[in-house]
């Protein structure tokens, strides 16, 4: 993110879920850590097709998306800049394999998460409960 944006800039996120867990990358640029596959969304671009090519570019995976889950905006979600992120489950198999921003991918049990960028770890947690009881998010995240 280069300047100061006049509105948030809009990103996608997918859950992945594949045998045995879930789908996180590990980022080759800043900010580091384990993530969520995810990126920009490009101008004329709709979200949904953003988080399908983002998916395929980090993980090689072809993702089918179940559902759009949630929208993410606080404004310190990003410590670049304010960001919302429209976060979709979806599904997919084969072997994931890193490409573009993506330096190492792997497929993580619920139960044992890599400490995470951003407020993925957040999104997990939401993830999980909505699995287990249904509850969809607070509206305030």
């Amino acid at each position: 993110m280069s300047g100061k944006p006049t509105t948030p800039l809009l990103t996608v996120d997918v859950i992945i879920e594949v045998t045995g867990g879930i789908v996180l990358i590990e980022r080759k640029n800043p900010p580091p850590g384990w993530a969520l596959p995810g990126g920009f969304v490009d101008v004329g671009e709709p979200v949904a097709t953003a988080a399908v090519r983002e998916a395929r570019e980090e993980t090689s995976l072809e993702v089918t998306l179940l559902e759009q889950f949630h929208c993410y905006s606080d404004p310190k979600r990003d410590a670049r800049g304010h960001t919302c992120s429209v976060v979709f489950l979806g599904r997919a198999d084969g072997e994931p394999r890193a490409a573009d921003d993506a330096k190492a991918v792997r497929v993580f049990p619920l139960t044992a998460l890599p400490s995470l960028a951003f407020d993925h770890g957040q999104i997990l947690e939401d993830y999980r409960r909505y699995r287990a009881t249904g509850a969809r998010p607070p509206a305030t995240r």
